[in-house]
């Protein structure tokens, strides 16, 4: 049971927490979100997300003061939020509302990853992972099944009252539904391993045809049930640590969820894929996620895979919008082949922040994208993300959100 005086801690964080999703510098930062990826140049976005979050609690700040589970979770939400905009001089995915997840549940595919971890500190998800082959031929493969997605909406109707009653006037809740983070070669690598597809993609590779084909199954049934049941949110703020805020997807209150596939972003990429030709990405790849994307609104590819070779691929998506680049691709290549038809994604380089964060390779790091961008004439956002660590030291993100902003106010004022 929470407590009379959690609900006072919780409103009042979340009053403040309203103020600042609302006030003009929030309204600022989605207008420019949305400029982007309409593709005018403007001045790019700048967020941070995957935050070592057990080494920012400067001054207490981050300290609980909850015990409830359900209200720690609240606490934490408006906390981190309060923390981004005290310490951080960037943009922030901030919705004037408390977001409650619709309540559904999965029977799985019938398999599951057999691993080995190594953690270097226990409070860090980012552990060293090991994986053992779960699916090896073609019989493990047949053990793997279509997932049945069903929908709990009287749940919804008590959990949204619930958090209501617990915010009071101080903020309003609302139910979200879920978005679309379509990653299959992160995920099948977990179960085969990462040796055994790279190989086998050479030496088996119609039993590697096999699995993306159970994979692409799998993604078009989730996603006809998302559509199906209601779930499916175009006003999800998020596409994996960047912005979906653009015109043409509903986000008009009277345009509320649910809403189809044809409304949506989709997300997607092939991380291990930096290793391979642009000739196995189609293969492997892209020849199965093109259907499905084409069901979609506009798709975002590419996250930390460097993609310079394979871009001529991605221009064959046709409701392509935005293109990963990722601290190993070459920015030039990147940009040129960009150009003013989509959205350079950059992912500058966490490695920059683990120790000592130094401004001025972090300006240099900043500044050679931003003038391949304005000579190209991309539309650009910075998202530093995958953030392992930061040495525990806070100050240095809040040394790489000031360098930033300071290089972007030098060339887009």
């Amino acid at each position: 049971m929470i407590t009379m005086e959690e609900k006072a801690l919780l409103r009042e964080l979340a009053k403040r927490y309203g103020e600042i999703a609302t006030d003009a510098r929030q309204q600022d930062a989605i207008r420019r979100m949305r400029d982007t990826n309409d593709l005018k140049i403007v001045r790019p976005p700048v967020l941070m997300d995957e935050i070592p979050w057990h080494e920012m609690n400067v001054d207490d700040e981050l300290t609980l003061r909850t015990q409830d589970p359900e209200a720690q979770r609240m606490e934490t939400f408006f906390r981190r939020a309060l923390f981004r905009r005290k310490h951080f001089a960037c943009d922030a995915l901030m919705e004037p509302f408390y977001p409650v997840a619709k309540s559904f549940t999965s029977t799985g595919n019938g398999l599951s990853t057999d691993e080995r971890q190594i953690a270097s500190n226990a409070e860090n998800n980012i552990v060293s992972h090991e994986y053992h082959d779960v699916i090896p031929d073609e019989e493990a493969l047949e053990r793997m099944h279509m997932p049945v997605i069903t929908a709990h909406p009287e749940e919804d109707v008590e959990n949204l009252a619930r958090i209501q009653e617990i915010l009071g006037d101080a903020l309003p809740a609302r139910l979200q539904g879920v978005g679309v983070y379509y990653a299959p070669w992160d995920r099948i690598p977990r179960l085969h391993g990462v040796e055994n597809c790279f190989t086998d993609m050479l030496e088996r590779p119609e039993f590697m045809h096999q699995v993306i084909a159970k994979f692409t199954q799998e993604g078009e049934t989730l996603y006809q049930q998302y559509e199906d049941l209601g779930l499916l949110d175009a006003t999800v703020p998020s596409l994996h640590c960047t912005p979906s805020y653009i015109t043409g997807c509903p986000r008009d209150p009277q345009q509320p969820p649910p809403h189809k596939r044809k409304d949506l972003w989709f997300r997607s990429m092939a991380q291990m894929f930096t290793s391979v030709s642009p000739k196995m990405l189609w293969e492997f790849d892209l020849s199965y996620s093109m259907p499905l994307m084409e069901k979609f609104a506009y798709t975002y590819y590419g996250c930390c895979e460097a993609l310079d070779n394979k871009i001529p691929l991605l221009k064959r998506i046709p409701n392509l919008r935005k293109i990963g680049v990722s601290p190993w691709a070459g920015i030039e290549c990147c940009c040129e082949q960009i150009g003013r038809d989509y959205v350079a994604a950059r992912k500058p380089n966490p490695a920059l922040v683990a120790t000592v964060a130094d401004p001025q390779v972090i300006a240099q790091e900043t500044e050679d994208m931003v003038k391949a961008c304005l000579k190209y004439g991309c539309p650009v956002e910075f998202v530093l993300k995958d953030i392992s660590t930061v040495g525990f030291r806070p100050e240095n993100l809040m040394v790489w959100s000031r360098t930033v902003s300071q290089v972007l106010d030098r060339y887009y004022g």
